[in-house]
């Protein structure tokens, strides 16, 4: 399993913690064998749950001019028409996915193309579901246009644990398809903006792998 580099200094720094409270109990209690081992045990399964966390696995896109693939591992938490006031101005379709502590938290790109907008917003730490979350979270903006005009949006939405949003592109970096463009650490969620006319291809609950499900195809 390779790990991602967003993981290192927080995994080092967790085993640096778990193992001087190891070294703390084992001191303070010498002869209780029970409780050193009791221990042991309940930082191994700390240790292996941050490490999940931070799994980077290896995935090929099959990169598609019309297909929008998904941005982010997680579930679909809503479909819906709603009105962007960021950019757009105006009506689009938005898809959004939530990611829970469990999911792999790397994020990627859902189209190639030109990146026209970027933003950084630095905000509260709302509940991921949260319907303001999406405007009042720490969060990102970006921006594809692509080769035909067509310009997709998606957010980086911190979640109420995430508290570090880490993101790899700038307005006019071009960008690939399926290539990483940033990572959320913990619980968090990615919203997509879509053209009105595009065609959904998920639905409500259903579990999109980052890379490789296509969530939408565009007219």
């Amino acid at each position: 399993m390779t790990i991602h580099r967003e993981g290192i200094a927080t995994l080092s720094l967790a085993l640096a913690i778990l193992l001087a409270i190891n070294a703390t109990i084992a001191y303070v209690f010498p002869e209780q064998t029970l409780v050193r081992q009791l221990a042991i045990i309940g930082s191994i399964i700390i240790y292996l749950i941050i490490l999940q966390f931070f799994r980077s696995p290896r995935r090929k896109t099959v990169q598609h001019p019309k297909q929008i693939i998904a941005p982010a591992d997680g579930k679909v938490v809503v479909i819906e028409e709603t009105v962007e006031t960021e950019y757009f101005n105006g009506p689009r379709r938005q898809v959004s996915i939530f990611m829970s502590p469990i999911n792999v938290h790397i994020n990627r790109n859902p189209l190639s193309g030109v990146v026209s907008f970027f933003k950084y917003h630095p905000g509260k730490y709302l509940v991921a579901w949260h319907p303001k979350s999406s405007t009042e979270n720490e969060r990102t903006t970006i921006v594809v246009r692509h080769d035909s005009g067509v310009e997709v949006m998606f957010r980086q939405i911190a979640g109420a644990l995430a508290r570090r949003i880490c993101w790899y592109v700038k307005e006019g970096d071009v960008v690939n398809q399926g290539e990483e463009f940033g990572f959320i650490k913990f619980g968090s969620r990615v919203d997509i903006f879509l053209p009105l006319d595009a065609k959904i291809l998920v639905n409500l609950g259903d579990k999109p792998v980052s890379g490789k499900t296509v969530i939408a195809e565009l007219a």
